[in-house]
């Protein structure tokens, strides 16, 4: 029985219709406001729709973890972005998430993933020389729109193998982007949808949406029609049979999954990457704890994956740029019966959003939150850490399935960029967010890259 007692602080409708429009283009302020003044848990508008917003990390496992049967994506994420995704891991819910859950982990685990580090390293050499190449000649470039660049390389050899060319590649890119900010649109300001219907919106964006499921279902097709074996995640999908029928997925399911891997498997990490070099950028001292590291673990060798437990101070370094600016900076969640959580009742149908930016820079929990420590993330400090106080991937049955291939991509990139290069932030430019699915840098990152410097003994400086 429910014994709620407590009521929900509140922010009145009219504080949220009069600058709604600001609300839409970046929430994070306005949420931030919310928690300071209300708590870490209080209701209010986003657009049309009552939510009610929390940060507190006792809440946020009750929701995600503890009584996570109860509570669902909204419908937001499973019909706004659903539609553009597909029904795949990220946008599903009950027996089939957990059907689908099931088939595919095995592709994630530690002993698979090991297999694709190799994936990584190449990708990530390459990259470094085409980089050195570019330099030379044009050393100002947005460390975004690279990261954005390489993370995707390595998600279609991870995913595909060799199935998308460059062009490809970049086109694939482009139309996620646009369907993002259609998604992020959809779900701030549904009221619009009319005025984009009539515009030709719509239909350009269901055009972008029918062109990557020609690309991918062609990739399918030409899989199928196959024979060879491919050491890859496409090929483990489609080899994956469901214990209960021993059937595998059929091409809209394959389509599905293949499009939430490519979404969640490289906009996450570029994003991290892209914060992170900013960060570094801005303290020289972390850096060369960073090059110090690299040169004992690695030497002059390529990072393997034996090397990466090693590199500890560098996954630090991530874990911090993720609490400082986490990839995913809030989750929703949709209640299917009533709930209570510490005397506030949680009513039927109420959406919740749970706020990530917002707990993972609460003083409550972080001291100086504001300020860039990795040190917060030895083994050490992390012990007085409450659960949830840290959850950039998410948590409860619903961890993101990619969280080690993330951590382990970032590891390898970091230390094998920061190792040939310098990165120093362009004067002047402004650094803002842009909460969209993800949470990236509004104007991107301007950096000037040039190759490091070997001094004599072989010491990078």
């Amino acid at each position: 029985m429910l014994t709620a007692t407590k009521t929900l602080p509140h922010v009145p409708i009219w504080r949220t219709l009069y600058r709604v429009n600001k609300i839409a283009d970046n929430p994070i302020p306005f949420l931030n406001e919310g928690t300071k003044h209300l708590g870490d848990i209080f209701t209010s508008y986003i657009g049309p729709r009552k939510v009610i917003v929390t940060s507190n990390p006792e809440y946020i496992q009750h929701i995600l973890q503890k009584n996570n049967k109860n509570y669902h994506k909204s419908k937001v994420v499973k019909e706004v972005l659903g539609s553009q995704l597909g029904q795949g891991l990220l946008t599903i819910d009950g027996d089939y998430w957990l059907k689908q859950r099931r088939l595919i982990q095995p592709g994630f685990y530690k002993q698979r993933l090991a297999e694709l580090i190799s994936i990584m390293t190449a990708e990530t050499n390459d990259f470094c020389n085409e980089l050195t190449r570019q330099v030379a000649q044009n050393p100002a470039d947005d460390v975004l729109k690279l990261m954005m660049q390489l993370t995707f390389r390595i998600v279609n050899k991870a995913l595909f193998s060799t199935a998308l060319d460059n062009d490809k590649l970049h086109r694939v890119d482009y139309i996620i982007t646009n369907l993002q900010k259609y998604v992020i649109t959809m779900a701030r300001q549904p009221y619009l949808y009319p005025w984009l219907k009539l515009s030709g919106k719509v239909a350009f964006y269901e055009s972008l949406r029918r062109e990557t499921d020609d690309i991918v279902y062609g990739i399918i097709k030409e899989r199928r029609e196959q024979k060879s074996a491919y050491n890859d995640l496409l090929d483990m999908l489609i080899n994956s049979r469901y214990e209960d029928t021993g059937e595998g997925m059929n091409n809209k399911q394959l389509r599905d999954e293949s499009m939430i891997l490519i979404v969640a498997g490289h906009e996450t990490s570029a994003n991290a990457l892209a914060w992170a070099l900013y960060l570094i950028s801005q303290h020289p001292e972390v850096e060369q704890k960073l090059l110090e590291e690299a040169a004992t673990v690695l030497g002059n060798r390529t990072p393997a994956f034996e090397d990466l437990p090693n590199l500890q101070y560098t996954r630090q370094v991530i874990q911090e740029t993720m609490r400082l600016y986490p990839p995913a900076w809030i989750i929703d969640r949709t209640a299917l019966e009533d709930d209570e959580v510490d005397g506030y009742k949680i009513p039927k149908d109420c959406i919740l959003l749970l706020f990530i930016y917002g707990t993972h820079h609460s003083p409550k929990y972080w001291k100086d939150p504001e300020t860039f420590n990795p040190d917060r993330f030895s083994k050490e400090n992390l012990k007085d850490l409450p659960n949830y106080a840290y959850f950039p991937f998410g948590g409860g049955p619903r961890l993101c399935i990619g969280n080690n291939f993330a951590l382990f991509e970032m590891q390898i990139v970091l230390a094998t960029l920061l190792r040939q290069f310098t990165f120093s932030l362009q004067p002047g430019q402004t650094i803002d967010l842009q909460p969209l699915v993800t949470l990236r840098p509004r104007y991107g990152v301007q950096m000037n890259i040039a190759k490091r410097i070997m001094a004599t003994g072989g010491q990078q400086v």
